[in-house]
Order: C-alpha cells, then structure tokens, then sequence
C-alpha cells in the first residue's frame, strides 16, 4: 500500500498527537484551563442532567470548548511540525540501495560452442536442467548468453549457480546436471542462512528461532513491486527504530516487528490466509511475543492496531514503500490507475471525455460548452486539480488542462 509524503506526515502527526495525549501531557494545556472551577470542571467530564443549567456554568462550558479546540489546534500544528522532521531524519538516515528485479536472468557464456554442450544429445541435457531447477531454460540466437526464465527468484538462483558450475564442465550429461544441482542448492541454502543471520547483527536482534532467521534469509530472493523484500525489510525495521527513538517507544518490539513484517510472503502454501495474518500465526508458532506478533498482522490493517509499536510498522512500510524509484509498478497495474484517473475525472458535472497523457502526468478534459461556459473552466480546472490532488493514488504534480470547444456548421447550397 502506497502512501504520498504528504499522508504520511499527516499519519504520524496523528500519531504524535496521540502520544501526547496518552501520556497525559497535561502541562502543555493552556494554563487558562487551570483556572477554571472544580465544580464546573467535574461538569464537563461527567454532566449531572438538569432541566437549565445556569448561565454562567453554559458560558464556562463554552469557554471550555473553546480552549479545548484552540490546543488542539494547537498540537496538531506542532505535531505536524514535528511529524516532518521526524520523516525527514528517518529517510535521510536509512540509505540501503535499490534493487529491481525481474523474471528473467542473462546467464552469459565464454563460447557459442557451450550452447550445444548444454543441449545434449536429443536435449536430453536441457530436459533434465528443466526438470530438477524447475526453471526454464531459453536458448535462442542471442549470441554467447542463454537465459533463466522463472517467476520464483530463489529457484532461478539456484538454477543461475548450477548453469555456472555446468558451463565450467567439459562434458555435460544429466548425471552432471543433477550433481550440479544438489551442490548449488546446498550453497544457496547456506547464503539463505547467513543472510538471515546477517540481518539479525545488522539491527542488533537476539533470539530469533533459527526457522524465522531462515525465512527472513529467504526474503533475500524474493520481490514485491520489484522491490527486493529483504532489504525493504531490514529498511523497515531501521526506519521503526528510529521513530521509536523519537517517540520513546519500545525499540526492540518496534525493530523485529518492522525486519518480520513481510515474513508471510517467504512461507510455503500450507500457511494460509493473507502474508499479514500468516506471517502473525508462524511468528506466534515459534515464541515471538504477541506485541511483536499483533505489529506483524495490523501491518495492512486486517487487524485494528492496538499499540503505538503497530502504528510505527504501517508508517515504516508506507515510507520505505512510497520512496520514488523503489517500486515500480506492473503494466496492467499502472493501466487500471490511469483509467480509474479519467473515470474519476468524468465525474464531475459539465465533463464529456477525459484523456490521461503524458503516462498519467497530465490530464486532458473536454467539456460540454452547453454546460460550462468560458468562465467556469477555470474554476473547473481548480476543482478537478483539488479532487486529484486529495487522492493518494495519484502522487506527484498532475497538470490538469480543461478545453471547451464550439463548433459551428453550416451546409451552402
């Protein structure tokens, strides 16, 4: 779930304003508050119903109200400025590279001669390359390079190994293929491990189950919105850190929580449910601890957050998520948004056609001049820009160009 910096400011202003408020932070109410009465105070809390109040008690009432509503004008500005500074110092202080990943991997060869090597006789070679790795194997004219084709990066990893040790051979035959296989899937199996322990020293966390230390090595493999999951993981977990820092929070519920977010995506199919919820259920089966547990599967929101801790992971995800460059969206994904774009866009009354260009930067409108008349467009342009602008699924500067045209025809003769 993608969020602009802009929302997610406003999420953790809400969050601050609301720890504030937890905390019982009284000393920064308006000292006018203190003046007030006993009686009419214990009034406002718990109201004993009358049939009239006196005047004086409904102007103090008011009164009241009144100073409520400035200091929480009040706060939510000062937490807004703060929520910001707060963002910033966590994006500037988390600078882990991007990866992009695809389904296809070049394996390149040191001689054209390799290609029939890896053939066979009869394919029989590449059959049996297909059958153990579970990756296609794609030979084609491109020169001196074959290709991996699997949707599953661990897989095609294993693959990418075996096809190096099979180009190093002199002869190859599907003995080899399967030796080479079992020798590759055992060095990736070993990275897995170390990766996960790699992550665990990374952000300082002891006592992770050796199973959840090797599904968070797994994640090294894995992808969401091209994004390398193992990485946004650890990004995560450092971002929550750092707004636990600032807030006062609990570090190292906020830390796991954040690096075991995404662990439901990395497990077998036998863990049902959505990658939140099972992520929860796997992590509860091997003793982590349920405010670490509840993080994990509030993360989407399938669960109600309960804790400041929980709060923290949705804003970290939406942050290391929402950072431009570090996902990218799938065709039909970015198709379905400029279309949801022109049907929000038709909406608006006097609108005929709507035209998303400039891959969605720009959006063209063209409007009935029977309705709308050289005056309104303008202030049509204003709204429609309000309407996106309000809406998170479309980030960035839209250019929004509204057009009336009158066409006048007449036939001579």
């Amino acid at each position: 779930m993608e969020f602009g910096l802009g929302l997610l400011v406003g999420m953790v202003a809400l969050l601050i304003a609301r720890l504030v408020l937890v905390r019982g932070q009284a000393s920064q109410l308006p000292t006018a508050l203190s003046d007030v009465s006993e009686p009419v105070a214990k009034s406002v809390v718990a109201p004993v119903p009358t049939p009239a109040p006196p005047i004086d008690e409904t102007l103090e009432r008011r009164a009241i109200e009144q100073r409520l509503q400035a200091y929480e004008a009040e706060l939510l500005e000062q937490a807004n400025e703060r929520a910001r500074q707060v963002v910033l110092t966590a994006i500037q202080r988390t600078h882990l590279p991007t990866m992009s990943e695809a389904t296809l991997d070049v394996v390149t060869l040191p001689a054209e001669d390799v290609k029939g090597r890896l053939i066979g006789r009869e394919g029989r070679n590449i059959r049996t390359f297909e059958q153990v790795t579970g990756v296609d194997l794609v030979i084609d004219d491109a020169p001196n390079s074959v290709t991996l084709s699997c949707f599953d990066p661990l897989r095609r990893a294993i693959a990418r190994r075996c096809l190096e040790q099979l180009i190093q051979e002199p002869k190859v035959y599907p003995a080899k293929v399967e030796e080479a296989f079992a020798a590759a899937k055992e060095e990736i199996e070993a990275e897995v491990r170390k990766a996960g322990d790699e992550a665990a020293r990374i952000l300082g966390l002891k006592g992770l189950a050796p199973a959840v230390r090797e599904a968070v090595g797994r994640m090294k493999y894995r992808t969401s919105y091209a994004q390398n999951l193992y990485l946004h993981s650890i990004e995560v977990a450092q971002i929550c850190g750092i707004l636990a820092d600032e807030f006062g929070l609990d570090r190292e519920v906020s830390v796991r929580a954040g690096l075991l977010h995404d662990i439901g995506k990395v497990l077998p199919p036998e863990w049902e449910g959505s990658h939140a919820m099972a992520g929860m259920r796997f992590l509860t089966s091997h003793g982590e601890s349920q405010p670490v547990c509840h993080a994990v599967g509030a993360h989407h929101r399938e669960v109600a957050p309960e804790s400041p801790e929980a709060e923290i992971v949705i804003i970290a995800d939406s942050l290391s998520g929402a950072r431009p460059g570090a996902r990218r969206e799938s065709l039909e994904q970015f198709l379905e948004r400029m279309k949801a774009l022109e049907e929000d866009v038709e909406a608006m009354p006097g609108v005929d056609r709507v035209f998303a260009v400039q891959a969605g930067r720009e959006v063209r409108v063209i409007v009935k001049p029977d309705q709308v008349n050289d005056q309104q467009t303008a202030r049509l342009a204003q709204q429609i820009a309000e309407k996106i602008a309000a809406d998170p699924r479309y980030p960035g500067q839209i250019k929004v160009t509204v057009i009336r045209e009158i066409r006048s025809e007449f036939k001579a003769g």
